[in-house]
């Protein structure tokens, strides 16, 4: 006969397999993956698996970095984390193009758990505010690409596209020095712009580029545990989500920031060798974290990593199922969206940002209430001044505790003061290899 005990444990099991069905079957995609028994990048050292949350997102420009940024927001609202945000007058950016510094930040967003919005890279300066165990993550994209997408971006912004006649980028591949001002304001969109986020010399002398970007590859690589590839977003989401001990759900996304499919312009082979040419220091980037990236999917197993992607774009539709009651709802411009606090920004009005309204009849099957939603598809400057506004009540509430409540002369900085780290700044762990940089994430 059956024992008490195991006739428990049964019905426990029962019980808890019916819950999840019920509940829409968040927790089948991580049981999902369980049952792939993927090989584990970070061995677990105790019993209990921590999630990472101390991350600096290198935001860089037209790389789909919006969407990544977007994932950062949400998981620091749903695990109460910090994120650093700009002072007022760098309004959404860290002041850029400027070499980030600490004092961008808004002193109520101190000490942060993660930086994740546009800033020109400075280790320096972010060892100053972020602990020794963070991890430094960045995303490229293929230079053609990328410079068509920068070009019509910034056409009306930056003084070196402006000058081109007709906003041609084939007059401006012909002949980019006729147009091209190196210390002029905004020129860091109109060459190496990933060298440039990335704190490198955007101008180096020919001669020397070959030589410089090798160096400076590896001082990349030295830095950041993952470097993302936007042609295989979903693969580098894999990554991320091991390298973090995240879960399926934490990944989630909606691509943000679009432009209309009719703004994008077909690039013939002359035309991508000729911005390869003038992007040389970008070019040999990706070329070389490119193949960083095959060779961390093959650490991992690439059977295992395209049955996870199978299981996230699997997530993907239901989280859409959810949130809209089936497809995606039809891409709209700026002026189109109902709801203010959807309109994506427009740097002119030559290119059309697109985005997304929440319908209002959004389905509840899976249980996502209509703020994670709204939050799925909001654009990175509403966003930004939501957690702002958050993050300053929450500040101001722990100073209230801690220097109103408390008897005189008991008084102390309020625990989202910078005085709260006990860490010295100094040199963070380097970045060795995937496997290795596991090690030393935050356990929050």
């Amino acid at each position: 006969m059956m024992s008490q005990k195991k006739i428990f444990l049964i019905l426990v099991a029962v019980s808890t397999v019916s819950l999840l069905l019920h509940q829409g079957g968040h927790l089948s995609w991580t049981m999902e993956v369980f049952r792939m028994n993927c090989p584990s990048l970070n061995p677990p050292q105790t019993s209990t698996t921590f999630k990472h949350t101390n991350v600096v997102f290198l935001k860089t420009h037209k790389t789909a970095s919006s969407t990544v940024q977007n994932i950062f927001f949400r998981f620091a609202e749903r695990n109460n984390l910090t994120v650093a945000l700009p002072v007022t007058h760098c309004d959404h950016q860290f002041c850029y193009p400027r070499i980030f510094s600490s004092h961008f930040v808004h002193p109520h967003t101190m000490p942060p758990n993660i930086v994740t919005s546009h800033l020109r890279f400075s280790r320096s300066e972010l060892q100053r505010i972020m602990p020794n165990n963070t991890i430094y993550i960045t995303i490229l994209r293929e230079p053609g690409a990328m410079f068509e997408s920068l070009f019509s971006y910034y056409n009306q912004y930056c003084d070196t596209f402006k000058r081109v006649p007709n906003g041609s980028l084939e007059a401006f591949l012909d002949n980019p020095w006729a147009y091209y001002r190196p210390q002029e304001k905004d020129s860091m969109y109109a060459r190496n712009t990933l060298t440039f986020d990335l704190g490198g010399d955007k101008d180096r002398p020919s001669a020397d580029v070959v030589r410089y970007a090798k160096r400076f590859a590896a001082e990349v690589e030295y830095v950041f545990s993952l470097v993302m590839i936007a042609e295989y977003f979903d693969e580098s989401l894999v990554l991320l989500r091991h390298l973090l001990s995240w879960d399926l759900e934490d990944v989630l996304y909606i691509k943000q920031n679009m432009r209309m499919p009719s703004s994008k312009g077909n690039l013939s082979e002359a035309q991508l060798g000729k911005i390869r040419e003038w992007n040389a220091i970008d070019a040999m980037l990706y070329d070389h974290f490119n193949a960083s990236l095959w060779r961390q999917l093959n650490e991992l197993g690439l059977a295992c990593v395209a049955r996870e992607v199978k299981l996230l774009r699997r997530a993907q539709e239901q989280m859409i199922r959810s949130c809209f009651g089936g497809n995606l709802p039809q891409l709209r411009s700026a002026a189109e969206i109902t709801n203010k606090e959807l309109r994506p920004w427009q740097p002119s009005s030559k290119v059309a940002i697109v985005g997304y309204d929440l319908p209002v009849n959004a389905s509840k099957e899976s249980g996502m209430s209509k703020d994670m939603c709204l939050k799925m598809i909001m654009p990175e400057v509403q966003y930004s001044k939501q957690l702002l506004h958050v993050q300053m009540l929450r500040y101001r509430s722990r100073y209230f505790l801690n220097n109103v409540l408390k008897p005189s002369g008991q008084h102390q900085q309020p625990t989202g003061s910078i005085l709260r780290h006990s860490v010295t700044p100094g040199r963070s762990p380097r970045a060795r290899s995937f496997h290795q940089t596991r090690q030393v994430g935050s356990h929050n």
